[in-house]
């Protein structure tokens, strides 16, 4: 998929964002991750948003603000009910979905039409829904985006009806996993079938483990274009695997995913090995989709401002000491010293006291110490038993670490 039209600035944006090395070896790999980037990549954002409000301690004065993804945790720190979130994204798809999910909330009458559209995301119904009730109300360039199609020729609304979790570079890479388990004679889904956690440790020694053993699967995770579909560029890459195969990088991380949680408690594992999330209840769904939650959905979610911006340029334009909390998901193991530099000058520009940061790695350890100035990384604390604790109890598993930074 393309970026929506008339966005060039907006494209130029992106390319800054992604392709910090346009003249080396590496610039033709970015290149082809940039291009790719601009369509729909996570249906479901990878990040664990119950251990994210954990460590952010959301209070009801706070200004959040947050890269967008999928739009899952947005609508679920709505729960610590914050004065305003700002979601902010390159990706126009991405700003386009989390439009639609705002839109839902604010419009549908009911739970049962809320989950069926962005729960089961399967349903032929949900096409009447988005026409009669949720396209009318939806800003042009939303309503362009998913009115359009995609590279195979269908309207990208249409993905509600066929199965949605399906859909963009994540979705079509857990499906590609799928049949490379079939065709090596190993089923992931047989996962879902697990009662306790010892059936699960089983399951996953039996009939995913193998897998990464596999010379087809050890022979896709070494090409780095490959995990594109993990949203994983050319630099994060790197980082991931270390000095490691990434397919021995990738069984250590999936198998926590696998095993270190309840199936019924963890719906990412739900979504990686079934496909599909269990049912409406806590764990089985992000919280901003469980049946409670859709009483206040509606009206918090007037609280989110959803904008089609570089995070930096965002904090550029707000006023100093205005706001309380940062969520950078894996976006810094994308960028350059300048650009971390630059992102953490602002950070510290516009944060009030008792500010917090919170972001991932795919490495374990922090990646800022002798990156970012002295000057700028002094003012603030790394809470670092807190993120150990919160990178176990992440439940998306595939990040190397968690990172809580306090400012001082």
């Amino acid at each position: 998929m393309s970026v929506h039209a008339g966005s060039v600035k907006q494209s130029t944006i992106l390319n800054d964002a992604i392709l910090p090395n346009r003249a080396s070896k590496a610039g033709l790999l970015e290149h082809a991750f940039a291009l790719l980037f601009r369509g729909l990549v996570y249906p479901q954002i990878w990040e664990d948003p119950v251990a994210d409000m954990e460590a952010l301690d959301i209070r009801p004065d706070h200004h959040i603000v947050t890269i967008a993804s999928g739009g899952c945790n947005a609508l679920s720190y709505l729960r610590a009910d914050p004065a305003k979130i700002t979601a902010v994204d390159l990706n126009a798809a991405h700003i386009a979905l989390n439009r639609l999910k705002s839109v839902a909330a604010q419009r549908l009458g009911n739970h049962e039409d809320f989950f069926r559209f962005f729960g089961q995301a399967n349903h032929k119904d949900n096409i009447a829904v988005y026409r009669e009730q949720l396209r009318p109300h939806l800003d042009e360039t939303s309503r362009k985006y998913w009115d359009g199609r995609d590279h195979f020729g269908q309207r990208r609304i249409n993905g509600f009806a066929k199965g949605f979790y399906r859909k963009g570079l994540l979705g079509n890479f857990i499906g590609l996993v799928h049949i490379l388990g079939r065709l090596s004679g190993v089923k992931p889904s047989l996962l879902m079938t697990a009662r306790t956690h010892a059936e699960q440790i089983e399951l996953f020694d039996r009939h995913i483990g193998p897998l990464f053993r596999t010379r087809r699967m050890r022979f896709l995770c070494s090409n780095p274009m490959a995990l594109f579909g993990l949203g994983i560029p050319p630099a994060q890459y790197r980082a991931l695997a270390g000095d490691q195969h990434m397919a021995d990088v990738l069984h250590e991380r999936t198998r926590k995913l696998a095993c270190d949680f309840a199936i019924s408690d963890n719906y990412f594992a739900q979504q990686a090995f079934g496909r599909a999330y269990q049912s409406a209840e806590p764990g089985s769904v992000p919280p901003y989709l469980e049946q409670a939650s859709f009483a206040w959905l509606g009206e918090r979610s007037k609280k989110l401002d959803i904008r089609h911006q570089n995070f930096i340029e965002f904090l550029a334009s707000q006023d100093a000491g205005s706001l309380d909390r940062y969520i950078l998901l894996d976006a810094q193991d994308w960028m350059t010293d300048q650009q971390l530099n630059r992102l953490w000058g602002e950070i510290g520009r516009t944060a009030k006291p008792g500010a917090r940061v919170l972001f991932r790695t795919a490495a374990e350890a922090t990646l800022l110490p002798g990156r970012v100035a002295e000057e700028l990384l002094g003012a603030w604390d790394y809470d670092a038993d807190l993120s150990q604790s919160l990178t176990r109890k992440d439940r998306s598993a595939i990040y190397g670490a968690m990172h809580l930074y306090r400012l001082k």
